[in-house]
């Protein structure tokens, strides 16, 4: 009998300066690793995305983080597709130039990857993004205009039949500030990942449609002390390929209705493991899937600006040094092999009383 795909969520949280993945893409080399050693990797943009850097891989699902919540609450099951026609939202606040570059790259992966996009549409009024910053360090913030963003996605999803869309938001300039120095030598916070998050959550949430975003800014000025896990960014004008490609892919949300004639969709109980930072066990995601049968692995090595471990949710997890000892727990886990047996000192079996 063939056994169930063995199926791993990956988490890396956005905006708040884990120190792998919480830069340009930096987390994708441990997709791909942990890819390796299962049959369905689900994870979300922040992992994945690494501006004009990106890396297919055949069995991830590129799923929005506000869908990923939604899915481990069992809300949203996944529909793995061949392909999505991607529209383009542009913010009304992108210079003329800048607009040009991202048409242009946008048309780039059309030409060069094949990748299937519909038209393009810029917003009727600028977004108006702010960004913020809270007391425990993570980013967040704001956009001024949300209605001119959804009356945008309506038009892609309804005239240009658009199965997922791309934004591309006018985010302020900060060349001057400390955060930003700090985040291109790989010590400080990504200050725009919380805003972003927040204009891909709210087209997901009303529209139940994939969603990512890249942030349009004027390039900075060369820096040779930047540090690699920032470096992807600082290579073009656009950070707009890589989310191209994520969702040219990225599974549908299906309801449980339609799930039942669906006989590929994904569901939360399908999930088997769940790889963490263990001071970042806080989120959503994490705290549902905890509930089900999946073994929550937390990586104590990938330090972020929170303090939320597993011990205190009171959430049973395996704890493990690194990304590479989290690579070994899965290949036992996915074989049945209990941690224990692969130390030198294994305890005998323990006695419960009625």
């Amino acid at each position: 009998m063939t056994s169930p795909p063995y199926t791993v969520v990956l988490i890396i949280p956005t905006g708040i300066g884990a120190s792998i993945g919480g830069y340009a893409g930096d987390g994708l080399p441990v997709a791909r690793a942990i890819a390796q050693t299962c049959d369905i990797l689900i994870t979300h943009p922040n992992v994945l995305n690494g501006a004009q850097l990106y890396w297919s891989l055949p069995n991830a699902l590129y799923v929005e983080g506000y869908a990923l919540d939604k899915f481990a609450q069992g809300w949203y099951g996944l529909q793995p597709v061949h392909q999505n026609r991607v529209g383009l939202i542009l913010d009304q606040a992108i210079e003329p130039e800048l607009q040009l570059r991202h048409l242009q790259a946008a048309d780039a992966t059309r030409a060069t990857l094949g990748i299937n996009l519909t038209d393009y549409i810029v917003t009727d009024s600028p977004l108006g993004v702010q960004l913020r910053q809270s007391e425990s360090g993570a980013s967040w913030g704001t956009i001024a205009n949300p209605d001119s963003l959804l009356r945008a996605a309506h038009t892609l999803i309804y005239k240009a039949k658009a199965e997922a869309i791309a934004v591309v938001a006018r985010f302020p300039d900060d060349e001057g500030s400390t955060a930003l120095q700090k985040y291109r030598h790989g010590q400080g916070v990504d200050s725009l990942a919380g805003a972003e998050a927040v204009i891909s959550h709210l087209i997901v949430k009303t529209f139940q449609i994939p969603c990512a975003h890249a942030p349009a800014l004027l390039p900075l000025p060369l820096d040779p002390n930047l540090s690699p896990r920032s470096a992807a960014e600082e290579i073009g004008y656009t950070f707009l390929p890589c989310v191209l490609v994520g969702l040219s892919r990225a599974p549908q949300l299906v309801t449980l209705k339609e799930g039942l004639r669906l006989p590929n969709s994904i569901w939360a109980q399908q999930v088997d493991a769940v790889v963490v930072p263990a001071t970042a066990c806080g989120g959503s995601a994490v705290m549902s899937l905890s509930q089900t049968k999946a073994q929550i692995i937390a990586v104590t090595e990938n330090k972020t600006q929170m303090e939320v471990s597993p011990e205190s949710l009171g959430i049973k997890a395996l704890e493990v040094n690194s990304y590479l000892e989290a690579l070994g727990m899965l290949v036992a886990h996915r074989a049945g092999i209990s941690p224990e047996a692969l130390r030198p000192q294994i305890l005998s079996i323990p006695r419960i009383q009625y």
